[in-house]
């Protein structure tokens, strides 16, 4: 709990912590408030105004935002995980600890926990900025706002926002692991980014298989966009059954973990 507690004060101060949140708030305030200024703009035919105007209707607005921070939100959270984790080693932290005669394994899954606890409070905050921009785009597009109080959308948020938070948490902690393994913040950031994309690209010509795969299945977590508002539609990829997606995204996050942890219990630490 002290190692914990001590990461979440330390996290609270980085500046990695504020440019992580605060990049993905603005990319979505500014989307969504661009989409409410253009969104009678007859640019891409009656089609993309349709589409524009859709994604700032109540009650899919929030569902909207949810996919959007899932979606963008994963990658950040991946960069995030490993820059925390390499900076445990390029920093000396990690060495100072043990020298303390902390246990390396309490040490390396307080600070996940501090990494994973701060990156949920930090998505329920950009959520909540998310939705407070989606309802400025939607009144600067004439779009009504009724749906907003819509009683069964507020009832299954809590589930797909901790799908979402989940779903984010997992990814950051294929970052941790990465830089974990490299013992360095680039060299983990560099290879987090690569798998990510490198994934997007594979399931191009394997979505049956990228489909058990960390991000793949990070994504399926949420099931069918506008689930929520009752909505669907759209191209159909393989992917996991939302329930099934859990039970994946958790062995990706606890096997990353473990890997953390039996990794540097087995490091040389020197230096």
């Amino acid at each position: 709990m002290r190692i914990f507690l001590s990461g979440v004060r330390k996290l609270r101060r980085r500046l990695a912590t504020f440019v992580t949140f605060g990049l993905l708030a603005g990319l979505l305030v500014l989307i969504l408030v661009a989409t409410g200024a253009t969104s009678n703009a007859t640019g891409g035919g009656p089609g993309a105004a349709a589409a524009r105007r859709a994604l700032l209707t109540f009650p899919a607005a929030y569902d909207s935002v949810v996919a959007f921070i899932v979606g963008l939100g994963g990658l950040l959270a991946v960069v995030y995980g490993a820059a925390v984790a390499g900076s445990e080693w390029t920093w000396g932290t990690l060495k100072n600890a043990i020298a303390r005669g902390e246990s390396r394994t309490r040490y390396i899954v307080g600070t996940f926990a501090s990494v994973a606890t701060v990156t949920i409070i930090g998505l329920l905050v950009t959520f909540a900025i998310g939705i407070g921009a989606a309802y400025v785009g939607a009144n600067l597009a004439g779009i009504s706002t009724s749906g907003v109080n819509d009683a069964e959308t507020l009832g299954k948020l809590p589930e797909r926002l901790a799908r979402m938070a989940f779903a984010v948490t997992e990814e950051g902690a294929l970052g941790f692991a990465i830089a974990t393994l490299f013992r360095s913040q680039l060299a983990g950031i560099g290879v987090g980014i690569a798998a990510y994309f490198g994934e997007q690209f594979a399931g191009i010509f394997l979505e049956d298989i990228t489909k058990w795969l960390p991000f793949d299945a990070a994504t399926a977590v949420l099931g069918n966009p506008g689930e929520i508002a009752g909505g669907g539609g759209g191209v159909q990829v393989a992917a996991l059954e939302p329930n099934t997606a859990l039970v994946v995204v958790a062995a990706w996050l606890i096997g990353a973990i473990v890997v953390s942890a039996v990794f540097t219990e087995r490091a040389e630490i020197t230096g």
